[in-house]
């Protein structure tokens, strides 16, 4: 739904009077593609194709995951607006309609005032399902995972429960209780899976809990970092990578402090074992399940989800490939090797969808399966900690080499030389300037411009007509 109506077709050009709207423009476009967690490299190229379908070739761009600044015009008479952001993150229904509007703007078939009009509208748009629906979505996508990690009847029976009340409890919009509540719910789902643990046979309870906290795992930051660091984005890159393993550390503090508020020992963190498996289906079902839940929870359109099934079948059939022939740790990257192409070419297609609304759900899916988080409580939580925190880092980066790899290729396939950039340095307009010495200096006999020397070549400033008769 377009708040702003039917687009307005604007000239390939923009007055220099519309400077200031083109800028303010740019800068919410590119706002808005860092909440989708796009790369910046990628977000700089979506704008300078953006500033050529308004006519506007002398635009630059620097992006960082906090800071995007936009210049228009060159040399003495540019001007740069500057937009710092806090990183908000949009649901899937506003990544799609932020798509939809790159798409327009990338024609110049919508004005600058009314594409603002459109991001203030993406902006504040109500999700597409109410908050049942979203709180249902929340407690199927954690089931559906819990199915993939610990395949019993009674574990999945409690990671919905714990789903919906975690589920519920992202609904709060206060940026407080947003900013605490990845460790609160931590805690909170560790406590309770801790206590039924000895009565329930729920299998690994490490694994089970992590189920509920999928979706506050750091995976699109850490993917997002990991594709930044292909393209040679070090700053936005490393900064994301490190926030993103801060944000393991803080999830693993939570469940840890459950387990010693119960008093657990490190036998705790070792696997139970259930009274029954569940069939080896069951995790093809998990994957529609989690396919399902992420459409209802983050309000995807309804088109999408062949899509993210497609990316999330990928993922999980690599992972368990790797899993037989490399093990646990070789599986996350093998796993992320097969998505990213896959991912990347689903967003270029015509009519599929933005590579992000498959990237996210499909890390989620990984980075628990590769016992990233796992290790990382384990190696804290038992005796073997130096061993299983070996484990934990490689089994993350494993997972962030795969994309890597995966970018990478699918650069090089779809580029080629294309990723060779130009280095070119504009001189300032003063400088380029022909400056003339002074009239005393072209005196000195010395100089090399010397009106001595100029005289001795026969060029003084005598008039031509004196030539001499011979």
């Amino acid at each position: 739904m377009d708040a702003s109506g039917p687009p307005t077709r604007v000239s390939a050009s923009v007055r220099p009077t519309d400077d200031a709207m083109l800028r303010r423009f740019l800068l919410g476009l590119a706002e808005g593609l860092n909440a989708a967690m796009e790369p910046v490299d990628r977000i700089r190229d979506i704008m300078l194709e953006v500033a050529r379908a308004y006519g506007r070739s002398d635009v630059d761009f620097v992006v960082l995951p906090t800071v995007i600044l936009v210049e228009t015009g060159s040399g003495d008479t540019g001007k740069v607006a500057l937009r710092s952001t806090l990183d908000p993150s949009f649901r899937f229904d506003q990544i799609q309609a932020l798509y939809d509007l790159v798409a327009k703007a990338r024609t110049g078939s919508i004005a600058p005032v009314d594409g603002i009009a459109r991001l203030n509208a993406i902006g504040s748009m109500r999700p597409r399902y109410r908050w049942p629906v979203r709180v249902l979505g929340h407690a199927i996508l954690t089931t559906g995972l819990a199915l993939l990690l610990a395949p019993t009847w009674q574990g999945a029976l409690v990671s919905f429960v714990l789903g919906a009340f975690l589920g519920l409890g992202k609904l709060i919009r206060s940026p407080t209780i947003q900013l605490v509540f990845p460790v609160v719910a931590a805690f909170l789902c560790a406590l309770a899976v801790f206590l039924v643990a000895p009565y329930i046979a729920i299998g690994d309870p490490i694994r089970l809990m992590i189920a509920p906290l999928a979706t506050f795992l750091p995976g699109g930051v850490l993917t997002t970092a990991t594709r930044e660091l292909a393209a040679g984005q070090m700053i936005a890159g490393a900064s994301r990578l490190v926030t993103g393993l801060v944000q393991l550390a803080l999830l693993a503090f939570g469940i840890l402090a459950a387990g010693t508020l119960v008093g657990v020992g490190s036998s705790t963190y070792l696997p139970l074992e259930a009274d029954g498996q569940l069939p080896w289906w069951v995790g093809a079902v998990g994957v529609l399940l989690f396919a399902a839940g992420n459409l209802l929870h983050f309000s995807a359109p309804g088109r999408t989800f062949g899509w993210l099934l497609l990316a999330l079948a990928v993922a999980y059939v690599g992972q368990t490939v790797g899993q037989a022939l490399a093990g646990s740790t070789i599986s996350g990257f093998i796993g992320a090797l097969a998505m990213t192409p896959v991912v990347l070419w689903i967003g270029s297609l015509k009519h599929g969808v933005p590579a992000q609304l498959a990237f996210l759900p499909a890390f989620w899916l990984l980075v628990p399966g590769a016992a990233g988080l796992v290790g990382l409580t384990e190696a804290i939580g038992s005796d073997r900690g130096m061993e299983d925190f070996v484990a934990a880092l490689v089994s993350v980066m494993s997972i962030a080499l795969g994309v890597l790899f995966g970018s990478a290729l699918y650069r090089v396939v779809h580029h080629g030389a294309e990723e060779l950039a130009d280095f070119h340095i504009d001189m300032p307009a003063a400088i380029d300037e022909v400056v003339k010495p002074r009239f005393w200096a072209r005196l000195l006999p010395w100089r090399h411009d010397s009106v001595w020397r100029r005289i001795r070549r026969g060029e003084a400033s005598t008039p031509s007509s004196e030539s001499p008769n011979t």
